[in-house]
């Protein structure tokens, strides 16, 4: 047996010792641009111990309105691990696309990283041996690639606990095959005005929309009659949606009311948000790949630069 020496007895045993690393695994799909890791076994923990702090608030005091307000939904030491989790670990993309005013053609920049995940309705994945493979919804079969313009992906196992709980926080049936993620990197990203009142969601969608990271002003406001001026509206609505809140829009909202994230000067943090919904035909899964992946290159988080690098090879 080896002699210890004098000063080994004042040295502590532990010092040279690596810290334990909790292993993690990643979902792997020809769709994904690389493997996605799953969900550390804290966050899942504490995804589906966490209860929130206060009863949801329903918000139907105006026209047409009906909101759902979660604050906060995940409490704040998950959702923080969240944010840094999901920002680290998932793909993001700087989408152009172009529109026409009249006979003028404008290239629009996206004013945030995004990247979304699932199919609608009329197709859906199924376990094949080893992989998710996509079929359509009523024969079972393989789905010809001609339905889509762009190349549906799974969503990933660490946005689908979250969907579940998502699901079960609505608490009115809805089922979700839609997951987007916007991430605004400073107070300079944002999203204008809009309504998400598109035929493929079908009449009166359910929509739920997370915050994670950066407090942020969610903005509501009723669109105009056809007879008025928009500066004829009512004054906006505001929450300012922290870590973990969530606000679920109901009924007729996004038929008669407009929503946004105004930019915020001097805010230097990134926030998350991330939306769940229900699109019902092809038309829909055409859309949502369209203006949240494209063409362009893939982005992901670098934590030495502190900011979204593009990478030409991952």
């Amino acid at each position: 047996m080896a002699k210890r020496t004098l000063d080994s007895f004042f040295k502590p045993q532990n010092e040279n010792k690596k810290p334990k690393i909790e292993p993690t695994s990643s979902t792997h799909h020809p769709s994904y641009p690389s493997p996605i890791s799953d969900l550390p076994s804290h966050i899942s923990v504490g995804l589906c111990h966490a209860t929130p702090d206060a009863s949801p608030r329903e918000i139907n005091n105006q026209p047409h309105l009906d909101l759902l307000y979660m604050q906060p939904f995940i409490p704040s030491p998950t959702a923080k691990e969240l944010f840094k989790f999901l920002r680290d670990e998932l793909p993001f993309y700087r989408v152009q696309y172009s529109i026409r005013r009249g006979a003028v053609e404008t290239i629009v920049n996206t004013p945030r990283f995004t990247t979304v995940f699932g199919v609608d309705d009329t197709s859906k994945f199924i376990q094949n041996e080893d992989s998710l493979i996509l079929v359509d919804s009523k024969t079972d079969q393989p789905v010809r690639m001609s339905r889509y313009q762009y190349t549906p992906r799974p969503i990933p196992p660490c946005l689908d606990l979250l969907r579940q709980r998502v699901e079960a926080a609505t608490a009115d049936g809805t089922r979700y095959n839609f997951c987007l993620v916007n991430f605004y990197a400073t107070g300079d990203d944002s999203i204008a005005y809009h309504s998400d009142d598109e035929r493929f969601l079908a009449s009166h969608p359910t929509i739920a929309s997370l915050s994670l990271g950066a407090r942020r002003d969610f903005v509501l406001k009723h669109k105009p009659a056809p007879d008025m001026d928009d500066t004829d509206s009512k004054d906006p609505l505001k929450f300012a949606l922290g870590p973990g809140d969530m606000i679920i829009m109901r009924g007729e909202t996004q038929a008669n009311w407009l929503h946004s994230i105004p930019k915020r000067r001097g805010e230097s943090q990134g926030r998350i948000n991330i939306t769940f919904r229900k699109a019902v035909v092809p038309a829909g899964t055409n859309n949502y790949y369209n203006y949240n992946v494209g063409s362009g290159p893939v982005y992901r988080w670098d934590e030495g630069a502190m900011k979204m690098v593009k990478r030409d090879h991952v």
